[in-house]
């Protein structure tokens, strides 16, 4: 019974991170170690966000459009014994993403402007078991990551004209992982914490200025993705019942994407946050039958109220969640979707703030994940 109702914490992945804390998407789960024997997974998910706001002082009460459009996630992890003590595990995930664009013609002041944000990550854990359920883990992580923007930001009676351009090419970093563990299987217990450490990159990068005046520059940009700790925990409350949940944080507040000849026209960041993020989960699993187990999850970010950039207008979250598990004989098949009430935020641009208003908006995500011990 133990091992049929721990797949049920298998729903924070199977409906992916839809718009978590600031490019955050997958949460870096290590859960992977804690499965039986030998097993491997792979998992999708499709993101549908509705991101919109209305303009306040660039361009009075005319609206964005949807600027945010639907993606998806893939992600994959091995694991196997090596001995009774030892295990390592291997994993393939898109930790950080983000993408926005602003349709044209719409009148908004920053029509037409878009950025991407992307990484790739690889991470390889090994993890040894103590006695009396303790164990600790850590491992070494290799990290894409590359971005490009487009922004276009026009209010002349505001002396607000802007048309730039930027592609920063991927560059691969090396970081960390480290943590510790323990586990009750008599009663489903497990609680883990795990430290990740920042990652730094040196992406090469082209910067084009159209206005106010022609400009190029070819740099390199340096920034880290950031430091987080997570906290995951799971027990049984009652028979096939299962309590699960987490605190997860994230250095957002380090976190700062600044090209050179960016900086030197708007004396600011592409993209930056001035707070570190929490995000809490908690959630309930029932096993049903020997073949159907089904779970719900609560999601929480707190709102921050600063002012955000235009290419990531969100601030906090609220979430509901619901996964359905089918397990038949090796194979288990988890399928979740996860409704996400995006936090309100007002945004900057230049001197002028606020620029605009996000408000009323949400995102859906669908997930499914596929899991198989041999």
């Amino acid at each position: 019974m133990r091992n049929y109702l721990k797949s049920v914490t298998a729903l924070c992945l199977a409906a992916g991170g839809a718009h978590a804390g600031a490019l955050d998407r997958t949460g870096q789960s290590v859960d992977v170690l804690f499965e039986d024997g030998r097993y491997v997974e792979f998992s999708f998910a499709t993101i549908s966000p509705n991101l919109s706001g209305t303009g306040s002082v660039l361009s009075n009460g005319i609206g964005s459009g949807d600027i945010s459009p639907s993606y998806q996630q893939y992600g994959a992890a091995y694991k196997a014994d090596i001995n009774d003590r030892l295990s390592y595990a291997i994993i393939l995930d898109q930790p950080f993403d983000a993408s926005v664009d602003y349709p044209t013609g719409t009148g908004y002041f920053a029509a037409g402007s878009s950025a991407e944000y992307d990484s790739v990550a690889l991470t390889g854990l090994l993890q040894y078991n103590l006695n009396n359920g303790v164990s600790v883990f850590g491992g070494l992580r290799l990290q894409s990551a590359e971005a490009n923007a487009t922004i276009q930001f026009n209010a002349p009676a505001l002396g607000l004209n802007l048309d730039y351009s930027v592609d920063a090419q991927r560059d691969y970093g090396v970081g960390y992982v480290v943590g510790v563990a323990y586990e009750k299987p008599e009663i489903a217990l497990r609680v883990s914490l795990t430290y990740n450490s920042e990652i730094s990159h040196e992406n090469d990068t082209s910067e084009t200025l159209t206005s106010p005046l022609p400009l190029t520059r070819t740099s390199v940009t340096e920034f880290e993705t950031p430091q987080s700790v997570n906290l995951a925990f799971q027990t049984g409350i009652a028979p096939n019942t299962l309590l699960f949940g987490g605190i997860r944080w994230v250095d957002w507040s380090d976190f700062a994407l600044t090209p050179s000849l960016y900086q030197q026209v708007t004396t600011g960041s592409l993209l930056s946050y001035r707070e570190d993020v929490f995000t809490y989960t908690l959630g309930l699993g029932r096993k049903l039958n020997d073949t159907w187990s089904v779970a719900a999850t609560l999601g929480y970010e707190e709102t921050q109220n600063n002012l955000f950039t235009n290419l990531g207008p969100s601030d906090g979250q609220r979430s509901i969640g619901l996964a359905a598990i089918y397990s038949q004989g090796n194979m288990k098949i988890t399928t979740g979707i996860r409704y996400v009430r995006i936090g309100d935020t007002i945004t900057v641009a230049g001197a002028a703030a606020p620029a605009a208003r996000f408000e009323n908006n949400d995102a859906v995500a669908i997930g499914v994940k596929i899991g198989y011990t041999f």
